[in-house]
Parts: structure tokens; C-alpha cells; sequence
């Protein structure tokens, strides 16, 4: 029996390995600190020929209390200041523990803060979503 999550049948006597990452392995850095706590990274296109507006990418994340976290101090940073601090953004992808790519967003600034629904009949976790948009992208392949 072939598991077809990660092999892949090429005749009946050889099974080969299939080369993908599966999207759970992952991480976000912002200025070379991990970010903790991130659930999703969406709407991600690092490269776009016909691109004449903003590039963005909307990370959700949980909610933290811990006031020297990478995205809170930046959060706090974005909400007090007249102009808006930027930072480098790395997405990583990661396989089995080893970094396969990385895409580092430069001169990334937040664009816009939103939750999740705050409901009593509700237990699960606040979501932050944060839109970050972003000026270039270098890929750095592993």
C-alpha cells in the first residue's frame, strides 16, 4: 500500500519519494526573531509580473500578552507613531526541521490590525489578523 501523502507509485516493483512541504511547517520572523503563536499565513504572492499596486500578506495570529514579543512591539509601535516603522518579514518554509526556502519581505509595514469575533458562547482563541504590506521580496533558496 502506497501512503500517497508522501510516496509516490511509478510502476509496480519502485516507489519513489515525493518531493513537496506540507503547509503546517512553517515559521514567521520579523527582523530575525521568530514570531510565536502565528496560525495562518494567506493570500502570500511573492512574485506577481503585472503588480502596479501594494503587495500584502494577511498573518493571523493569537493573541499575546507578552509585551516584548516581536509582533506586539511592533503593533505598539505601528499604533503610537506618525510614520510607520518597518521591519523585515521572513516567511520560512521548513521540512523535517531544515529550512528548505525563505521569502524575507523588505521594508514591510502594518497596514491594518482586525480580530476574530469576541463571543461568550465561543472558546476558542482570539484571532489577530494583521495585513502586512511589503516593498520587495528576496527568495533564498536551501
Amino acid at each position: 500500500m502506497v501512503d500517497h501523502n508522501s510516496l509516490e507509485e511509478t510502476n509496480a516493483n519502485t516507489v519513489i519519494q515525493v518531493d513537496s512541504l506540507s503547509a503546517n511547517e512553517f515559521a514567521v520572523e520579523i527582523d530575525g526573531q521568530v514570531a510565536n503563536g502565528i496560525f495562518r499565513v494567506v493570500n502570500f504572492m511573492p512574485f506577481n509580473a503585472h503588480a502596479d499596486s501594494v503587495r500584502s500578506v494577511l498573518i493571523t495570529k493569537m493573541v499575546q500578552r507578552d509585551a516584548s514579543n516581536p509582533f506586539n512591539r511592533w503593533l505598539r509601535e505601528s499604533m503610537e507613531g506618525e510614520i510607520q516603522p518597518r521591519r523585515t518579514v521572513s516567511i520560512v518554509a521548513i521540512d523535517d526541521q531544515v529550512e528548505i526556502r525563505r521569502w524575507e519581505l523588505k521594508n514591510a509595514w502594518i497596514m491594518s490590525v482586525g480580530y476574530s469575533d469576541f463571543n461568550t458562547s465561543n472558546v476558542e482563541l482570539v484571532e489577530e489578523q494583521v495585513t502586512i504590506a511589503y516593498e520587495s521580496v528576496v527568495v533564498k533558496w536551501s
